[in-house]
Formats: structure tokens, sequence, C-alpha cells
């Protein structure tokens, strides 16, 4: 009798220590999967989604910090590509600028009003002239928001029978600004801007 008794209770004891090792198994297998989640959850929120130029890009959030000074030039770049790159014909013409004054204040619209009434635009249409633009070199100061920056770049006037090459430099500020758009994605707006140079490189203009 008391034999069966000590095999049920050492039954028990083992049944117990199973219990207590499975319970304890379990907690570590729940806190392991519970971190990994986190985790994964972790890197997803790093990782985002941007549309640009129609397509998606997968893109890892960082300090901003790490990456102004690229994100910098590229606004400044694209700017200028959007003002300066343009085509014989008024929509065109009409759509790059319209995209380059998201990113500029009023000091952008003046420039581009200015060249409007000298009759600029209508002279590349009536021309048949395409204008490209190259951007050679931005030099920037971080030291100090807002940045300031001095932009060198090439542009190209391409005629029917020739081809003229012209050196612009502009120079302007760049300020934060606190929210981001799908027409001002990088969330800078370029200020205080002015055309130092615009004059022709060549004397003799090639045939392309």
């Amino acid at each position: 009798m008391f034999t069966q008794l000590k095999n049920i209770d050492r039954a028990f004891q083992h049944i117990k220590k199973f219990s207590i090792a499975f319970l304890i198994a379990c907690v570590l297998l729940t806190s392991c999967v519970v971190y990994l989640c986190f985790s994964e959850i972790g890197k997803a929120n790093n990782r985002v989604m941007i549309l640009y130029n129609g397509k998606v890009l997968e893109a890892f959030a960082a300090e901003r910090k790490q990456n102004i000074a690229v994100e910098l030039r590229d606004h400044i770049r694209t700017f200028h590509q959007y003002f300066f790159a343009l085509d014989p014909d008024e929509k065109a013409i009409a759509a790059g600028i319209g995209k380059a004054l998201y990113l500029a204040d009023n000091s952008a619209k003046q420039e581009w009003e200015n060249l409007k009434e000298a009759g600029y635009y209508n002279n590349l249409i009536a021309a048949n002239i395409s204008q490209q633009l190259e951007v050679d070199s931005i030099r920037l100061d971080l030291n100090a928001s807002p940045y300031r920056f001095t932009c060198y770049a090439t542009q190209q006037l391409i005629r029917a029978s020739s081809r003229v090459l012209r050196k612009l430099v502009t120079r302007g500020e760049i300020r934060v600004l606190q929210t981001q758009t799908d027409n001002n994605p990088h969330g800078f707006l370029i200020q205080h801007w002015e055309t130092l140079v615009n004059q022709d490189t060549d004397a003799n203009p090639s045939r392309p």
C-alpha cells in the first residue's frame, strides 16, 4: 500500500518537474518570438517606399544629418534642371518652370518673369532651340542654416545647325521646411537665388 503511494507521489513529482520545465520552455520560446517580432517591426519601420519619376523605390530611414549634403545637392540639381533644361515647346517650358517654382521662393519666380518679359522663352520657341543643362559642381556651406550654396553648370543651346556652350553660375540659400510633399520631396526651399554668370564659353559654335 505504502509502496503504491510512494510510486504515485514519485510520478506526481515527475509530472510537476516536467510541467515546470515545459512552462519555462514556453516562456523562453514566447520571449524569443516576441523579441524577433519587434526586431522585424523595427527593421520594417526603417524601410520606406517612395515614388520618384513614376517608379517605386525602396529607401531606408536614417538620421537626416547623415544625408543632408546629398539631399541638398540633389535638390539644387533638380531645381536647375527644371528651370534651365528646356525644349522649344510652350507647354513643356511651363511644365518645367512650374516644377522648379515648387522648389524655390519668389526669387526664382522673379527671375522667370524677367526672362519671360524679355522674350527669352519666345525666342527659344521661334528659333527651335533646345536648352540642356549639366551641373558640374555644387559648393555648400553647412556651417549654419539656411545653407548657402554656389552652383556651377554648363548649358548647351542646340539649334538645327549649331550648338553653343554657355557657362552658368548661380548662388542662393536653402531653408529646411517642416514638411515634404510630392512636389517638394526633400522638404527644402531655395531662397535669395540669383544668377552670377551666364555667358557663352566658345565664340565659334560647332555643328552637332
